[in-house]
């Protein structure tokens, strides 16, 4: 499980932890939050952000795959893997830093990643050999939804 390792490390630094940890944080997760709560909110963040680097990855290895002087298509493709890879690397980076982004911010970050995913994997959808990159994408984007509903 992703981030299985930060539960067993959070508890044996004990309650002085949350304090120190919250900071950077969206406003619902604060000293009060329980550490299970805390947990979920950070693994949520953890698979999203690694979601994000497997879907860049995946969707810079597609667009590279793809003709720069080829069809209209091939072009449409190529965009959309670029797009994404770049929106998807700048989620992983706004959700990998410790930054002072309040839950709005984030929000707006995520729902971003997740339509440019989803768009993407429609693309992709329409190329042959293009489904393991589709896939990434529709993970990718599910991985920000769930981490949007840890944030409600």
């Amino acid at each position: 499980m992703p981030g299985a390792g930060c539960g067993k490390r959070a508890e044996s630094l004990g309650s002085t932890w949350f304090g120190t940890f919250a900071y950077g944080y969206p406003s619902g997760v604060t000293s009060t939050t329980s550490q299970q709560e805390l947990f979920r909110f950070l693994e949520d963040r953890f698979a999203c952000a690694q979601a994000c680097t497997e879907c860049a990855r995946a969707c810079a290895l597609r667009a590279s795959l793809v003709d720069p002087d080829g069809t209209e298509e091939q072009e449409l493709v190529r965009r959309k893997g670029i797009m994404c890879a770049e929106v998807c690397d700048a989620t992983c980076r706004v959700l990998s830093e410790q930054n002072h982004l309040d839950e709005a911010a984030i929000r707006v970050q995520l729902e971003w990643c997740r339509s440019v995913c989803l768009e993407c994997a429609h693309v992709f959808d329409r190329q042959p050999d293009a489904e393991e990159s589709a896939k990434a994408c529709r993970a990718c984007a599910q991985a920000c939804t769930d981490f949007m509903a840890t944030l409600a």
